[in-house]
């Protein structure tokens, strides 16, 4: 059963002071997640930012706002990004592939790339249309999403531990980042169990908060005694904005213009190269979207594949939406299980939140001195609440089984779900090379691929289907045998 909801999908909150609030936990859950895709790849924050807003506000008008999913950069597509970053750069050149500001980059074959994954999807929803949706339910029953769910939550818990553990602050203390992380994290989840009214609806928010002001106020501390191991909150994002640019107020460092200015020459030959890059991983991300949708039905108790919006809708709006992102920023669009879990957490899976956070995150996309505001949130305080959101999405996974009532004592049961849990959380991928371009499965669509080959191998035996009489005459049978 799925819990009870405060705020349904097509419900708002009555105040505006509540819509802010609740809009805020969104932004404050994918805020680290989304623009590390554009530090590892030397790609502009800000447009990053912009991209999520934009392309959620696609998704919801795709899916008819029935379905409260926030969409931000992907970490499936970093290797594909890069790769394609350095087509037709030079041997020299390539070990600057990821500097901010270097124009001898390939950002046409990023976004080419990126429309095609666009494509991909909507050829995919479109043959799902016209085939009906009867084979999913087969393709994937109860016993191989749960676990797929698990390893989605559980496959993030590394980045949340990495996360605790980061200094941003040279010569800060790591001690001091994990004890940060949990301040975030102790408040989080005393706000969520005691608190009352408001406060038990906006726990981000206050966990997030209070552990960024305290860390603010150590790390003022610390510069003015000159204690580098109470600083905590890198504020270079604010103290290197040059306050006398245009520049610095209004982000437009858009990936189009990118590609415009570019110094690499872009042929029709590099296109089979980008294929090969990003043709793989799309349809890894699709596996990954139909287990991200499956645990956002089961959360608010209903089935956004076969139902409504429909996997149609869901795909169409998460492809399109990564096309447009990929003009933007250059990142690829997808489900974040982080704002899958303030929704399961906070029971509010109202889509008008969701909107109203998409228009803030664009705000401070285009805003330089709000961007460079959130760029001082320390990850070790995103890490902390992180132990309880990628948590809450492996649980989800656990009480999927429940609810289902998988039994256990099948053996074919258990050889799925164990298969499933140990490649994608032992991070078995799979990478091959064409010429000079590279694709990876992930572990996560590795688990879900094994899982479904194996549900198809093993179907339930002839005694699964006895009664418990039928089955203790049959093992008294086998015994007299021995």
């Amino acid at each position: 059963m799925a819990q009870k909801l405060i705020l349904d999908v097509n419900e708002n909150p009555k105040k505006i002071r509540s819509w802010i609030l609740f809009a805020f936990q969104h932004i404050f859950a994918m805020l680290v997640a989304c623009i590390t895709v554009a530090w590892q790849t030397g790609l502009a924050i800000g447009p990053t930012l912009i991209s999520a807003g934009v392309g959620t506000i696609i998704y919801i008008i795709a899916t008819k706002g029935k379905s409260p999913v926030f969409l931000a950069s992907s970490f499936a597509y970093i290797s594909a990004m890069i790769a394609a970053l350095g087509i037709g750069v030079s041997q020299e050149g390539l070990q600057f592939i990821t500097t901010p500001g270097n124009m001898n980059r390939n950002f046409l074959a990023v976004i080419l790339g990126m429309i095609l994954v666009g494509i991909i999807y909507v050829v995919v929803a479109l043959l799902i249309k016209k085939f009906g949706t009867k084979w999913l339910n087969k393709l994937l029953p109860p016993v191989v999403i749960g676990p797929v769910i698990m390893v989605i939550g559980l496959g993030l818990a590394t980045s949340a531990v990495a996360n605790m553990n980061t200094v941003d602050v040279a010569g800060g203390s790591q001690y001091m980042s994990l004890l940060m992380g949990l301040v975030a994290m102790f408040i989080t989840a005393i706000c969520s169990h005691f608190g009352k009214k408001m406060v038990s609806l906006i726990p981000f928010v206050i966990g997030m908060g209070s552990a960024y002001v305290l860390s603010l106020i150590l790390t003022l501390i610390g510069r003015a005694a000159g204690v580098s191991a109470l600083q905590i909150v890198d504020l270079t994002p604010l103290t290197s904005l040059d306050w006398t640019s245009w520049k610095s107020y209004i982000n437009v460092d858009f990936m189009f213009l990118n590609a415009i200015n570019q110094e690499v020459q872009f042929t029709p030959m590099m296109l089979g190269s980008v294929f090969i890059i990003f043709a793989p991983v799309s349809l890894v991300t699709i596996c990954e979207h139909i287990g991200d949708h499956k645990n956002v039905g089961n959360i608010i108790g209903r089935d956004l594949l076969n139902g409504e919006p429909g996997i149609t809708r869901t795909l169409i709006g998460d492809g399109v939406a990564t096309a447009v992102s990929g003009v933007l920023c250059g990142a690829a669009n997808t489900t974040y299980g982080e704002n899958v879990a303030v929704v399961g957490v906070t029971r509010i899976a109202s889509v008008g939140v969701i909107f109203l956070a998409c228009i803030l995150t664009i705000l401070f996309g285009f805003v330089g001195p709000l961007t460079a505001v959130l760029e001082t949130m320390p990850k070790c305080i995103t890490g902390g609440v992180s132990l309880i959101l990628y948590g809450f999405i492996a649980s989800s996974g656990v009480k999927m089984l429940i609810n289902e009532k998988i039994n256990f004592d099948r053996t074919n049961n258990i050889i799925i779900a164990s298969v499933i849990l140990v490649v994608g959380i032992g991070g078995l991928t799979i990478s091959f090379t064409l010429g000079d371009s590279t694709a990876t499965f992930t572990s996560t669509a590795l688990s879900m691929i094994l899982g479904i080959i194996l549900n198809a191998i093993l179907r339930d035996k002839k005694e699964d289907n006895l009664s418990e009489e039928e089955i203790d005459r049959m093992i008294e049978e086998q015994k007299k045998r021995l």
